[in-house]
């Protein structure tokens, strides 16, 4: 007996009050179709239509925006992939697992005690451990990403240092050599960092050179790293590794089903902290 495939709201016939859940089920399938094209390569609009349960309709305008993003090209029935060194946008990386940020984001925070200082960087992962930091006391805050300055600004507990360098619009970062030895200044007690993407070999990948200089520089200058990022890392590509679990202490995450990476990190000596596992 086969179950039945659940179909998600279709566009075309959304109300106004549907928008902002459509929005967000966008995003995930923006993701799920390049994740598709680094698997495949190439993908047709029914195969795309069938596998995430809407019309040929809204897949069709699914690879409008992405070409549009510059991340797919489109081709009669179907698309393929431009490259495979640009990240996911950052609204769409913003809805991805997002349940799953939050409680990754409130187990990460609970690490963290008062009276302490720590570097915050890039993701949306990050992002959700400072909106879990914002009743910390004394906690001294230091980040390059401006969506975490502006969560924890109105904290009174919490006195945030921001780096200087070049402001990448997209998602709010600075960048940058001049990042780099601001950041290099300091020595922190914590490191809360995000990946783009996790491999087998406990590998942390991502796709912005300049981003990652600043990533190393941060990882080099905690005495405590902890790493946040949902399973769905596990899924992903990325050409540049900036660091691997050995430099890890803590690895937050919602589950860790690859056995292989399961392995590395009790090999390295990293606690795993599971939110979704009972």
């Amino acid at each position: 007996m086969h179950s039945k495939q659940k179909m998600v709201p279709d566009p075309a016939k959304a109300t106004p009050a549907d928008s902002d859940a459509l929005r967000d089920l966008a995003a995930i399938r923006h993701v799920k179709l390049v994740e598709q094209l680094h698997a495949l390569g190439s993908v047709k609009v029914e195969a795309l239509a069938h596998h995430l349960g809407v019309t040929p309709q809204t897949i069709r305008g699914d690879l409008r925006m992405l070409d549009q993003q510059g991340l797919i090209s489109r081709v009669r029935g179907g698309a393929v992939l431009r490259s495979t060194l640009d990240n996911i946008g950052y609204q769409s990386r913003q809805a991805i697992a997002s349940d799953a940020k939050g409680r990754i984001g409130a187990a990460a925070a609970a690490l963290v005690p008062a009276a302490v200082s720590v570097f915050i960087n890039i993701g949306t992962t990050t992002e959700a451990v400072a909106s879990h930091l914002v009743r910390h006391q004394r906690l001294m805050a230091v980040t390059n990403n401006l969506n975490v300055a502006e969560i924890l600004a109105d904290s009174k507990g919490v006195d945030v240092i921001v780096a200087g360098g070049r402001l990448r619009s997209e998602d709010r970062a600075i960048i940058g050599p001049l990042a780099v030895d601001f950041l290099s200044a300091f020595k922190v007690d914590y490191a809360i960092i995000g990946a783009s993407a996790i491999d087998k070999s406990g590998s942390l990948l991502d796709f912005d050179i300049d981003e990652i200089k600043v990533s190393q520089s941060i990882v080099a200058s905690a005495r405590h790293v902890i790493l946040v990022a949902d399973s769905s890392k596990l899924a992903r590509h990325a050409p540049v590794r900036f660091a691997t679990m050995a430099n890890i202490d803590t690895f937050v995450t919602d589950r860790l089903v690859d056995r292989d990476l399961a392995a590395i990190c009790a090999r390295e000596g990293v606690r795993v902290v599971e939110t979704d596992r009972g």
